[in-house]
């Protein structure tokens, strides 16, 4: 009994100092990897063009993004309606999702300075949650249709899925 408690612990402990061990190495990377988040965006040249018609990111998957409070980064849906860019986190109704999905309270609660990085390109940005607005509705149909993932406004106003605007940042950033 006591070799299979053994090899039990072994087969929890070796995953655990793993998935640690690489989740650190990728806290001071240049952006986040597939699967944990990363550092402060530091590569590829600060855009300063005039508002971009965020349509073109109708075919990007994930977009990277940076708090500046945190400077920490990570991958999200990109949301384009009507010409501006949205991000969602899903899942804030539950304990878990808040903890699993940080990065959306912080920028709720913070400033919400942030950085995007796109085709490899920095968007200085402000994310500013909506809560309702007319373009709920577009935001859930693209959420549905470009990810596959039933939503609806309803699930946007009732906090299961927050919403956030990139907005154009009120000044440098960094």
């Amino acid at each position: 009994m006591r070799i299979i408690l053994q090899l039990i612990g072994l087969i929890i402990l070796i995953p655990t100092v793993a998935l640690s061990s690489l989740r650190y190495q990728y806290s001071d990377a240049d952006g986040p990897s597939i699967l944990f988040p990363g550092g402060e965006l530091t590569s590829g040249p600060i855009y300063n063009g005039p508002e971009p018609d965020w349509s073109f990111t109708a075919d990007i998957q994930t977009i990277e993004l940076q708090l500046n409070e945190s400077m920490s980064s990570r991958r999200v849906w990109a949301v384009p309606v009507n010409g501006r860019l949205y991000v969602v986190s899903g899942y804030m109704g539950s304990i878990l999702g808040r903890i699993w999905k940080h990065w959306a309270v912080e920028a709720g609660d913070g400033d919400g300075a942030a950085v995007v990085r796109i085709n490899g390109i920095r968007y200085p940005r402000r994310l500013v949650r909506i809560f309702q607005e007319g373009e709920l509705d577009g935001v859930a149909s693209v959420l549905s249709n470009k990810y596959d993932t039933p939503t609806t406004r309803q699930g946007i106003e009732s906090g299961n899925t927050w919403v956030f605007q990139l907005a154009p940042s009120r000044g440098p950033t960094q």
